[in-house]
């Protein structure tokens, strides 16, 4: 099994950092983490050097201290043939965040880059020296459960309301959402009854008939890239109304695993929602079967599995 160095953001629990390398760890590879912005650049290149691998989850604005600057840690490193590289399941192109590919030295001195946005990826491989890597997004396995409550809500939307910049369908659809069903909807994030995690989370969802989702697609003509907010809804138990995104057939059927809807068409949403509001036994049945599939394809031990085997680990 491997040994590996990862340096990203450890310092609470539910950071994807956290249960990347738990999910290392279950598959059986030793990790030693460090703390971004804490750990030094010296000690980071000390373990690294010992290990077969360098992961970093780099967070925006964050410094790492110390003697080298990772890029020279990372140029150390390549020299040494120990692979480097970034996994990332946010979108970054058509936003504010994409300067940061020509800015930040670090994303032209990384060897491989993981994107859930295959277009990106098609651009390290065209334009730069990195080499892009498509891998879609998942759930951590631990979280991957299914659960029996009482239900005690109708609809929700579980996120922030004030999003990106340059997505205004967010607020749009919590907007209509709030008109429409009026007592009957509830908005989970910083701009609603708060943000909600852990076990608490998974029992949300099992105590709600109807989880209405939403992605951030540039002219919702972006095919390949769509919001892990997917797989943790479904996979943690959900049931789940999302608009189609070119490419989701590849990994969840209409009806089967989720509801699908068409993009800004809210006839469409509330003919689904009113339908299933009342539908039972329909929706129980996607809600479980859609977690059964995500909990047995899509979790970060198959993604990890996915990004290892390309990396010939």
């Amino acid at each position: 099994m491997a040994k590996i160095a990862f340096l990203g953001n450890f310092r609470v629990s539910y950071t994807t950092e956290t249960h990347h390398v738990k999910t290392l760890e279950s598959l059986g590879h030793k990790v030693m983490k460090f703390q971004e912005s804490e750990s030094r650049s010296e000690d980071i290149l000390e373990s690294a050097l010992k290990s077969d691998l360098f992961v970093w989850v780099h967070t925006h604005g964050w410094n790492t201290p110390g003697k080298f600057d990772m890029e020279e840690v990372l140029e150390k490193l390549k020299a040494k043939k120990i692979p480097t590289m970034t996994y990332h399941l946010d979108l970054w192109f058509g936003l504010n965040r994409q300067k940061d590919l020509d800015i930040n030295p670090v994303y032209k001195n990384i060897q491989h880059f993981f994107t859930v946005d295959p277009q990106m990826a098609d651009w390290f491989n065209k334009e730069t020296k990195v080499v892009g890597h498509y891998v879609r997004p998942g759930v951590y396995d631990k979280e991957c459960t299914f659960e029996a409550a009482p239900l005690r809500h109708d609809v929700i939307f579980v996120g922030s309301k004030q999003y990106h910049k340059e997505w205004n369908y967010r607020p749009t659809l919590i907007d209509w959402l709030t008109r429409t069903y009026r007592r009957r909807f509830e908005l989970y994030g910083k701009d609603g009854k708060g943000v909600v995690r852990d076990q608490q989370l998974n029992d949300l969802y099992a105590s709600t008939k109807i989880v209405v989702g939403d992605t951030l697609s540039p002219n919702f003509d972006y095919p390949g890239y769509w919001s892990d907010r997917i797989y943790e809804t479904i996979g943690r138990g959900g049931f789940l109304i999302h608009p189609y995104i070119k490419g989701l057939e590849e990994e969840f059927t209409d009806k089967e695993h989720v509801v699908f809807y068409e993009y800004k068409n809210f006839n469409q949403l509330k003919s689904l929602i009113d339908y299933y509001i009342e539908h039972d036994e329909e929706r129980e049945a996607i809600r479980r079967a859609g977690h059964e599939l995500v909990k047995s394809k899509y979790t970060y031990k198959n993604r990890w599995e996915q990004i290892l085997k390309e990396l010939k680990l």
